[in-house]
């Protein structure tokens, strides 16, 4: 995708082959900053502290971490301590453990004087992969929008979506984001309600990333999205993923299942993105997801420029505050899944199309 008109992916490979390139998204929209990673404890903290987000990216920058440790120490209690120091730096999404067991695996049986090679490698294509799959998405989704636009006799096509599901939280393309983008060029009018998603208002890169593209959107609160699901504003609702267990159901953002409801109470569309690398068979169901729970601070207290550009913190409480960041969506309430196998319409073709 493009950043201030600029080919771009939100992960890079340095020119000295041992470190990679991040956006610090802790900055952004506010400010287009990189981070160069170079160690394994650097790509994890860039992980658990949300500098990089998004299922499928922290699953590359964690391979990507795995590679690194590798580098500097190829024996195998570097392996296994550094596939320990990455998998626990954020337990919810599946694809971190995903990606550092597939590069493990590889490597383990390897004499430690090709793991670094090989790891990179498999690094490398993890990466390349993940952007075909999020394309393969936009292929399968451009249809179910085009088979709205069709009735909506030239009007756009109001889709609504939650936190960020977009190329910022993937390698390219994005997964909620790939059927709109993919719309949107093929010249079909589309316009995006985008939820704040507080309290880490990934909303707003979702924003910023639409923005830049071109494509129309509306910023919203998270709770205005069920009124206007209720005037017929809404027309699909599309989120992506951090993972979907054996029997369909969806963890995703905190808010994704009250969007559910409320699309299933208004009759309306409500389907998921994933790649193949986000289902994950070995979980049965949503009740045996772990939910990570964030510090309490991220709800008490807001941040972000001033008027002026400097950066301020403000506190909105001094009550004690939970912070889920993660819920589950039951599979009952998904119209149909979104995947680089096509539109699977249930848990039960899902299963056989992703489990292989």
């Amino acid at each position: 995708m493009k950043l201030n008109g600029v080919a771009t992916r939100s992960l890079w490979f340095e020119e000295d082959g041992r470190s990679i390139g991040i956006f610090d998204q802790r900055r952004l929209p506010w400010a287009v900053e990189k981070i160069r990673i170079s160690t394994a404890e650097q790509a994890r903290n860039a992980i658990a502290e949300m500098a990089t987000r998004g299922a499928p990216l922290i699953g590359a920058a964690g391979a990507c971490g795995l590679a690194m440790a590798l580098t500097d120490d190829s024996s195998d209690i570097s392996l296994d301590s550094a596939w320990e120091l990455l998998v626990n730096a954020r337990p919810t999404a599946v694809n971190l453990r995903w990606a550092l067991e597939r590069v493990r695996t590889l490597v383990a049986p390897l004499p430690p004087s090709e793991r670094a090679v090989t790891a990179w490698k498999e690094a490398r294509d993890i990466c390349d992969e993940d952007a075909a799959m999020n394309h393969a998405i936009g292929v399968a989704g451009l249809e179910l929008i085009r088979k709205i636009a069709e009735r909506k006799n030239g009007n756009p096509v109001n889709i609504l979506t939650h936190c960020n599901a977009g190329w910022l939280a993937t390698i390219d393309w994005g997964t909620a984001t790939a059927p709109i983008y993919m719309a949107h060029d093929a010249g079909i009018p589309v316009h995006v309600w985008v939820d704040e998603t507080r309290p880490r208002n990934q909303g707003a890169l979702t924003a910023f990333e639409l923005g830049g593209h071109g494509v129309p959107n509306s910023y919203i609160a998270d709770n205005a999205g069920g009124l206007f699901m209720q005037q017929g504003q809404v027309d699909m609702v599309i989120v992506g993923t951090d993972r979907v267990t054996a029997n369909g159901d969806v963890c995703n953002k905190i808010g994704t299942c009250l969007k559910a409801l409320a699309a299933k109470a208004a009759d309306i569309p409500f389907y998921v993105a994933l790649p193949s690398s986000t289902y994950d068979v070995q979980t049965p169901d949503g009740a045996a997801v772990p939910i990570e729970e964030r510090t309490q601070d991220e709800v008490r207290f807001l941040t972000g420029p001033d008027e002026n550009g400097v950066m301020r913190r403000i506190a909105l409480t001094t009550s004690p505050a939970r912070n889920p960041a993660f819920d589950i969506t039951p599979a009952d309430l998904v119209t149909a899944y979104i995947t680089d196998k096509g539109v699977l319409n249930g848990p039960r073709e899902l299963h056989e199309a992703l489990s292989a």
